[in-house]
């Protein structure tokens, strides 16, 4: 059995294999949900944070706060955020709040996740990963999941759809 240290790797697996119906199954029953995460090999200390990431991000953070008026804005990030999110993922993040696959709320959701994860850095595919389970986790954003999926699973990423 392979031990897993990143919490990351336990929503990724989480994602992954629960993603849908049993999603929402295995969520009703956490405890037996815990035990096959354990039996997965990871740690019990990154499953219980992978649980409390996924109630934040269920929860209301504070985002909805947020006024998008719709004007154009520039989003300046705080050098906490550029040591962990780096010049590509910042720049992704852009791409896809300009081409209408997250808003500017969202993104600062995904901000806030990628923060919570208490990882010294993120990579691309990592942030796509937080990106799907934002949306995901979202009612009304089937659109843009499908668009995203499309980014993450895309063989030919130099390709613009």
């Amino acid at each position: 059995m392979r031990t897993k240290e990143n919490v990351l790797d336990v929503l990724m697996y989480l994602f992954e294999n629960y993603m849908g119906e049993d999603m929402e199954e295995a969520e009703t029953d956490q405890d037996t949900l815990f035990c096959e995460l354990e039996e997965a090999g990871f740690p019990s200390s990154e499953i219980h944070k992978a649980f409390q990431w996924l109630e934040d991000l269920a929860g209301d953070d504070g985002a909805g706060e947020m006024v998008d008026d719709g004007a154009a804005s520039l989003r300046v990030f705080n050098p906490e955020e550029e040591n962990r999110i780096s010049t590509e993922c910042r720049g992704f993040l852009i791409y896809i709040e300009q081409i209408g696959i997250l808003d500017p709320i969202q993104r600062e959701r995904v901000i806030d996740r990628i923060m919570a994860l208490e990882t010294a850095s993120v990579d691309l595919d990592q942030v796509k990963w937080i990106v799907l389970m934002l949306l995901f986790n979202q009612p009304g954003q089937e659109e843009e999941y499908a668009r995203m999926e499309d980014l993450v699973f895309d063989e030919h990423p130099g390709r613009l759809h």
